[in-house]
């Protein structure tokens, strides 16, 4: 990889996580506009599939076949439901707790589960037993949420 990608790709994913925070501010005001936070989420995911569906019929590469489709783990078509989880709770909790103490919860929740998924090498993943770096990398991260409540 070259020095410039190792530089921009990180500084990509900051961006990506700016737009979480963005989206969930969004979606929030969504909430009281419409009154309903079931309606912010549904249009949150109307919109979110239109681009995506725009995306993947403009960009070149493979379409899934009916044997891939059929093929696949009924697992692995639950990530929308848990999008879903995400982005109802999101919504309800951003008025209450505000934006930066539900996102760092977000990632203290991302980061445990993380951390269990790759311990026990779970849904295919290669397993990365726990050590005591990650365990004190989550700690902080607890820790960040506290202080962030202060």
């Amino acid at each position: 990889m070259t020095p410039a990608l190792q530089f921009f790709l990180p500084l990509i994913v900051v961006a990506a996580g700016v737009s979480v925070a963005f989206q969930q501010i969004l979606n929030a005001n969504l909430r009281t506009e419409l009154g309903s936070p079931w309606w912010a989420g549904f249009v949150s995911y109307l919109v979110g599939m239109i681009i995506m569906l725009a995306v993947a019929l403009l960009i070149p590469g493979p379409r899934p076949s009916l044997s891939a489709i059929s093929g696949s783990s009924w697992i692995s078509w639950t990530g929308g439901f848990f999008g879903a989880v995400f982005i109802g709770i999101a919504i309800i909790m951003v008025p209450r707790l505000g934006a930066a103490t539900v996102l760092a919860l977000i990632v203290v929740g991302q980061m445990v589960g993380s951390i269990v998924f790759d311990h026990f090498g779970l849904l295919g993943l290669q397993q990365q037993p726990v050590n005591l770096a990650r365990l004190l990398g989550a700690g902080m991260l607890v820790s960040g949420v506290v202080l962030i409540r202060m």
